[in-house]
This record gives structure tokens, sequence and C-alpha cells, in this order.
């Protein structure tokens, strides 16, 4: 014999065509968790605003805000650069306040720079170049700049074979 449908448990097809208490029950009793979480969500999404509001500009000026500027000393680090043992050029386009440099390195043809930053410590200007390329996988040059001599020297890192050599780029007029 069959059980009777009043004392089997009802299935998920039962459960849709019940009346919409039956569900809200069975609802209820299987996801109360759920449910926690639903409220939670609900609450949260409906907390202020966070939208934030620009600063009032002082009446009858519409000046941009001053830009910082470049050191003079990072300034002079500007132009081409020759490695006189090679014929490798580095020539430094530009540099902004935070030291960031926009560069070229040609060997003769270009090779990626894929870091390139300047900073002034202990009143010299540092200079540090990552290339990232073809036969230059994380090769690094560690320069400083001699303004008497108005050279850049350092260290070349040659990450292929390992080796670190003594380097020195002279300015091209």
């Amino acid at each position: 014999m069959t059980r009777s449908r009043r004392n089997r448990r009802p299935g998920r097809q039962e459960v849709l065509h019940h009346h919409a208490g039956a569900k809200l029950s069975i609802s209820s009793r299987l996801s109360p968790a759920l449910c926690s979480v639903a409220v939670c969500v609900l609450l949260v999404s409906c907390g202020g605003k966070t939208d934030t509001v620009p600063p009032p500009q002082t009446p009858g000026t519409n000046a941009a805000p001053v830009a910082a500027a470049v050191s003079p000393e990072l300034a002079k680090l500007v132009g081409k650069w020759e490695r006189p043992d090679g014929g490798y050029i580095l020539e430094i386009k530009s540099v902004d306040p935070s030291g960031k440099l926009e560069v070229g390195y040609f060997n003769p043809d270009p090779i990626n720079v894929s870091r390139a930053v300047a900073w002034r410590e202990n009143g010299t200007s540092k200079v540090i170049i990552e290339l990232q390329d073809v036969n230059y996988p994380g090769c690094t040059y560690s320069l400083e700049h001699n303004p008497q001599s108005d050279q850049l020297f350092g260290q070349y890192y040659q990450a292929a074979m390992q080796q670190t050599f003594e380097v020195v780029f002279t300015r091209v007029k």
C-alpha cells in the first residue's frame, strides 16, 4: 500500500503547488540563515551615501591647482647620454615631480625600458633604469649624476650573465 498524501513529505514540485503559506513555512524552515543574510545585505545597502563633495572654490578664482615642481638637480638629467664603451644611448626625455622618468634606451635599436626613476639622496641625483626585452630580461642600471664632469656613472647588472659592470655615460652635445 502507498502512504497517503497527507503523511507523505512533500517533494519539490508539490511545494510549488501548495498555497503560499505552506511555501513560506517550508522556506523559513529550510533557510533561516539565508533570510538573515538577505536582511543584513538590505540594511547595509540602504546605508548613507558616501559621495564626496569637492571643496568650495575661492570666489573669483578659477585657477588650477599648482603642480609640484621638478627639482632643478633632477631636471639636469634630461638629455641624451652615451656609454663610450659600446655606443649604448640613454635618452632621458623627461622627469616628473615624483621622479618618474620617461626614457629611451638604444643598442642601436630600441630596448624596452620597464621602469625608470630618479631621486635625490644626500645631495646626489640617483637613477635606476630597468630593462625588460629580449636579451635584457631584468637588466638594471644604478647610476649617479656627477655635476662637475656632467656624467652618469655607476653599475650595470647584466641579469642573463648575473654579472655587474662599472659603467659611465657622457652627455651627447
